[in-house]
C-alpha cells in the first residue's frame, strides 16, 4: 500500500504563475514579487460539468451571447471599442470581460468570433505613445454614454479582457501593447492621475495594478514596478480607511461596487510589499462588512451608496460578479479557506437568484427579504424610475446588464488550481474536469463529480500521464465541523473544518479520492437580533407563492427598456421562526432532499432541498412602500403573534424569487 501523507497547506513558498499556452505550463514569480500559494490555470483548461455547464449554456443562448442584438443601441457597431461613435465608456470592454472566458471556456466558435472584433479593436487601436482605445469625445445622446472617453477605468476591464484572450491564445500582441500602454501610463500618471476624468479609477485601481504584476511575471520589465507603486499610490487607500477610518461603519460612505472591486487592492500590492498590515486590514475590512451591512446572501446593503444591513436594502448584481472576482484573486494570493468560503457564499446564493432562468433579464438589486418585485419608489440610495427590483433587460441601470456576464464563467476558472508546491488544489467546489501540467512535464487529467452544494460527497478521479508523486489540496469549510477523506475507497483522514488539507502521494491513473463535508444546520444573526438559516454553503429562505406579470414598458424604453417582469406574492410571507436553542436545531427544522438535482435547480419549482419548521405570522409586520415593513426586534416584549403555529418551508435562497431570509423571533406558546 502506497504511503499517503497529510498536512496543512497554510504557508507555501513557491509559486507557478499560468503561462497562456495550449499545453499548460507555469513559470515562477519574478523576484521582488511575492510567490503566490495558487496559480489560475489557462483559459480553457477547465470545462465545467452538471448544472454549472447548464448554466454557462445557458448564458450562450441568452443575453451573454446575444447582447449585441438585445442591446444594439450599446453593443452594435457604433461601440466606440470597436471604432464607432456610440458608446465610448465601460459598457462594450464589461460584456466582452464576460463573453470571452464563456466562449473559450465552452470552447464555441461563434462565440469566439463575436469576441474577435472587440480585441482586434483594442490592439490596432494603439497610438505611437502607447495609449490604447476610444480617444473622441461625442455630444449627448440618451442611453449612451458617448464623453471621458480617454478615462483609465475603462482601459482596466480591457486590460483584463486582453490578460484572459492571451491566456487562451498566447498571441503575443497582448504583451507588447500592455508594455506599450504601461509605459505609457507611467509618463501620464503624473500628471493625470487616475481620477483626472472620473473618481472610478481611483476606487478601481487594483485592477489595473494586478495586470501590471501579471505582466511582470512574463517580461521582467523593472519599469513595471515604478508603475505598480505609482498606480498604489493614486488609488483610493482601502488600506489605512479599513484599519483607521469609520468609512464601513457610516452609511453612504462608499459606492458599492467601488467597494467590491477595492477590496481586493490591499491584498493586491501585498505581493509585492509583503506587509502584515495588508492582511490585517482585508480581514477587517470583511468583518466590518459583515457587521455594519451584511445580509444572509453573502452581500451587504448597497444601493447604489453603501447602506447599512436593513435586509430590504438593495445589494447590486455588479456587486455580486466583482465580489467574487476580488475573492477568486484574494484566494489565489492568500491561500484563506474563509475567502473561499465567502466565494461561494456568493455565488450559491446571491448570483443566481438575480439572474432570469434563461439569462435573458436580471434584477438591478436583490433583497435580502424581498416580497414585491415591482416598480415603484423604495428607500434606497438611488431609484432608476422605480424599476430597480423588476427583472428586465435595462431595469435599474445597464452597468449590470453589461457586467454580469463574468460571475459564472470566472467561477469556473476558478475550481481548479496549479500550486506553488508543485501539485493541485481544488478549493471552490463544482462538478468539473480539467487537465493540469506540472513541472516535470506530467499531465494530470482530473475529474471532479458532484452536485455540491446541494450534495455533501464530492469524488475526484486522477489520471496522471505516469506515477508521480504531488500533493492535492483540498478545501474543508469552516462550516464543516469535520470532513472524510477517502482513497481508492478507504478512509484515510478526518479532518476538521476551516482548513486546506494537502494529500501527498504517488497518484496513477484512476485513483479516486472522495470528499464528503457533513452539513449541518445552523444560524447566523443578523440586524434586529433577526436570524438566518443555513446549512453547508446555503442559506435556506421562505418559499413564498408568487404570480408573475409582464409589463410593457411605453413610458421611458429607452432608459429601462421595453419591458420588465413584476413579481407578487400569493401566500404570507409575515413569520417569525420559534425561538430554538443551538442544540435543538436539528429537531425544529427538518431538513429534507425533495427532489433529485436538476440540470438546473436555480428556481422554486426545481429547487432540489427544503427544510420544514414551524412559525407564526405577526399581523404587525407588513408591507410598507411595497416591501416587507421594518422587521420587528428579536424578541420583542409582548409582540402580539398568531396563537396558531404554522408548517412553513423554506428553500435555498438561490432559488427563490420572492423570499425571507432574514426571520424575527417569536417565543413558542406555552
Amino acid at each position: 500500500m502506497k504511503k499517503l501523507l497529510f498536512s496543512t497547506a497554510l504557508l507555501i513558498t513557491l509559486h507557478a504563475n499560468a503561462q497562456p499556452a495550449k499545453d499548460v505550463t507555469y513559470t515562477p514569480a519574478k523576484a521582488p514579487l511575492r510567490s503566490n500559494p495558487y496559480s489560475e490555470l489557462p483559459l480553457g483548461a477547465i470545462k465545467p460539468q452538471g448544472w454549472l455547464k447548464e448554466m454557462l449554456v445557458r448564458q450562450k443562448n441568452g443575453s451573454t451571447g446575444k447582447l449585441d442584438e438585445l442591446y444594439p443601441l450599446v453593443m452594435g457597431k457604433r461601440n466606440g471599442w470597436l471604432g464607432g461613435d456610440g458608446d465610448q465608456w465601460e459598457r462594450g470592454p464589461y460584456w466582452i470581460d464576460g463573453l470571452l472566458p464563456l466562449a473559450y471556456i465552452l470552447d464555441d466558435k461563434e462565440l469566439i468570433a463575436k469576441t474577435k472584433p472587440w480585441v482586434e479593436w483594442a490592439i490596432a487601436s494603439q497610438q505611437p505613445d502607447g495609449y490604447f482605445g476610444p480617444s473622441k469625445d461625442y455630444g449627448h445622446e440618451p442611453g449612451v454614454q458617448r464623453d471621458n472617453s480617454r478615462d483609465w477605468w475603462p482601459k482596466m476591464v480591457m486590460l483584463k479582457i486582453l490578460k484572459q484572450y492571451y491566456s487562451a491564445t498566447g498571441d503575443q500582441r497582448v504583451l507588447t501593447l500592455m508594455t506599450n500602454y504601461f509605459k505609457y501610463q507611467l509618463k501620464e500618471l503624473p500628471s493625470k492621475p487616475l481620477d483626472n476624468w472620473t473618481f472610478w479609477a481611483r476606487y478601481r485601481g487594483a485592477d489595473n495594478l494586478a495586470v501590471v504584476y501579471w505582466l511582470y511575471n512574463i517580461t521582467g520589465d523593472k519599469f513595471l514596478l515604478d508603475l505598480g507603486n505609482l498606480i498604489h499610490l493614486q488609488t483610493f487607500d482601502y488600506t489605512n480607511a479599513f484599519l483607521n477610518t469609520d468609512l464601513l461603519s457610516t452609511r453612504g460612505s462608499i459606492h458599492c461596487v467601488n467597494l467590491a472591486q477595492g477590496i481586493k487592492a490591499p491584498l493586491t500590492y501585498y505581493q509585492h510589499h509583503p506587509e502584515q498590515k495588508y492582511l490585517d486590514a482585508t480581514k477587517k475590512g470583511f468583518a466590518d462588512i459583515r457587521k455594519f451591512n451584511g445580509m444572509a446572501h453573502g452581500l451587504y446593503g448597497g444601493d447604489e451608496a453603501l447602506h447599512g444591513n436593513d435586509p430590504t436594502q438593495g445589494s447590486e448584481l455588479c456587486s455580486a460578479v466583482e465580489m467574487m472576482f476580488s475573492l477568486e484573486s484574494i484566494l489565489e494570493i492568500t491561500g484563506d479557506v474563509g475567502y473561499a468560503d465567502m466565494l461561494e457564499k456568493v455565488a450559491f446564493n446571491a448570483l443566481p437568484t438575480q439572474h432570469s432562468d434563461d439569462f435573458m433579464t436580471r434584477q438591478y438589486f436583490q433583497q435580502a427579504n424581498q416580497v414585491m418585485m415591482t416598480r415603484h419608489h423604495r428607500n434606497f440610495d438611488v431609484n432608476h424610475g422605480g424599476t430597480d427590483v423588476c427583472m428586465g433587460l435595462l431595469t435599474g441601470y445597464p452597468c449590470c446588464t453589461s457586467n454580469m456576464h463574468q460571475g459564472w464563467p470566472k467561477f469556473v476558472q476558478n475550481l481548479w488550481y496549479a500550486t506553488a508546491d508543485k501539485g493541485i488544489a481544488a478549493l471552490a467546489y463544482s462538478a468539473s474536469e480539467a487537465t493540469i501540467k506540472l513541472a516535470g512535464g506530467i499531465n494530470v487529467a482530473v475529474k471532479e463529480e458532484t452536485s455540491y452544494p446541494f450534495e455533501e460527497t464530492i469524488k475526484f478521479t486522477l489520471n496522471p500521464s505516469a506515477k508521480a508523486v504531488f500533493p492535492f489540496h483540498l478545501r474543508i469549510p469552516a462550516w464543516c465541523k469535520k470532513g472524510v477523506i477517502k482513497v481508492n475507497g478507504k478512509t484515510w483522514l478526518e479532518p476538521d473544518g476551516n482548513q486546506v488539507v494537502k494529500l501527498t502521494r504517488e497518484w496513477e491513473k484512476g485513483d479516486v479520492v472522495e470528499l464528503t463535508l457533513p452539513m449541518h444546520i445552523f444560524k447566523n444573526t443578523w440586524v434586529e437580533n433577526s436570524i438566518s438559516v443555513e446549512r453547508g454553503p446555503l442559506t435556506y429562505a421562505l418559499k413564498v407563492g408568487e404570480t408573475s406579470k409582464l409589463v410593457k414598458n411605453d413610458k421611458d424604453p429607452i432608459d429601462y427598456g421595453t419591458s420588465y417582469t413584476e413579481v407578487r406574492p400569493t401566500t404570507p410571507w409575515n413569520y417569525g421562526l420559534i425561538l430554538t436553542p443551538d442544540a435543538k436545531l436539528e429537531e425544529q427544522y427538518k431538513w429534507e432532499v425533495s427532489k433529485p438535482v436538476s440540470n438546473y435547480p436555480w428556481n422554486p419549482e426545481n429547487a432540489p432541498l427544503q427544510i420544514k419548521t414551524k412559525a407564526r405570522r405577526i399581523p404587525s409586520w407588513g408591507l410598507y412602500n411595497e416591501m416587507a415593513g421594518p422587521i420587528p426586534y428579536s424578541m420583542t416584549y409582548q409582540l402580539e403573534t398568531e396563537d396558531k403555529e404554522e408548517d412553513i418551508v423554506l428553500i435555498p435562497y438561490g432559488c427563490t424569487n420572492l423570499r425571507i431570509s432574514q426571520f424575527p423571533l417569536v417565543h413558542k406558546k406555552k
